[in-house]
Formats: structure tokens, C-alpha cells, sequence
């Protein structure tokens, strides 16, 4: 198994929203793209109070190549990596927020439970 780079330890790693949304990352895989886009795949359990657990697989689009130093590097700048883990972030929050009503949304994520 190859080694994860500092990003995508990073990245790997659950987190819990302000507002108590809980998103349990289960397994994370950056694939990286010959145009220096990549795709960033998560396998979650989401959670939040009063709600059952819900099981997702999302692919994130990462068409920004001025983060691919970040994510390929084996020692990224601590503050650019802060960055990137806060985007990353605040696009799975937003994929979990409007994946009801957006389209687009809804095609990034399959629910498996």
C-alpha cells in the first residue's frame, strides 16, 4: 500500500462542524489527473443529532491546480495545508447541504446505507 502524502493524511482525518454535523471519513483516495486536476474520494458516515447515521461515498472535483503542490507534497507549507483541509471542508459541507436540491450535487455522492 503506498504511502499517504501529508495532505491526504490530513485530509483523512473526521472532523465535526460548528453547527455538530459529524462527518466519520472511513477511507480517503486522492486520484490525481494528467491535466493537475485531481479527484478526491471519500467514504463517510455523516452524522448528526436525532438523525440516523447515514453512509456516503463522494467524489469531490478538485479542478484547482494551485493546490497540487499541497496535496503532492511530502512536506507542504503548514498554512497552505490549513487552507486546503478548510476548502475541502466547506465543499463536503456544501455537497451534504444542497445534494438535496442541486443536481450537480446529487451526481458527486451515493448514499450507501
Amino acid at each position: 500500500m503506498e504511502e499517504q502524502t501529508p495532505a491526504e493524511q490530513a485530509l483523512s482525518r473526521s472532523y465535526v462542524t460548528a453547527d455538530g454535523l459529524r462527518f466519520d471519513v472511513t477511507k480517503m483516495s486522492v486520484e490525481h489527473h494528467p491535466d493537475r486536476s485531481a479527484t478526491l474520494t471519500y467514504w463517510l458516515t455523516v452524522g448528526r443529532q436525532g438523525h440516523p447515521d447515514e453512509r456516503w461515498v463522494v467524489a469531490l472535483p478538485w479542478d484547482d491546480k494551485s493546490w497540487v503542490d499541497v496535496l503532492t507534497s511530502p512536506a507542504p507549507s503548514p498554512d497552505r495545508l490549513r487552507q486546503l483541509v478548510h476548502l475541502v471542508h466547506a465543499h463536503l459541507e456544501e455537497w451534504w447541504d444542497t445534494k438535496g436540491h442541486n443536481r450537480q450535487s446529487a451526481k458527486m455522492g451515493r448514499r450507501l446505507t
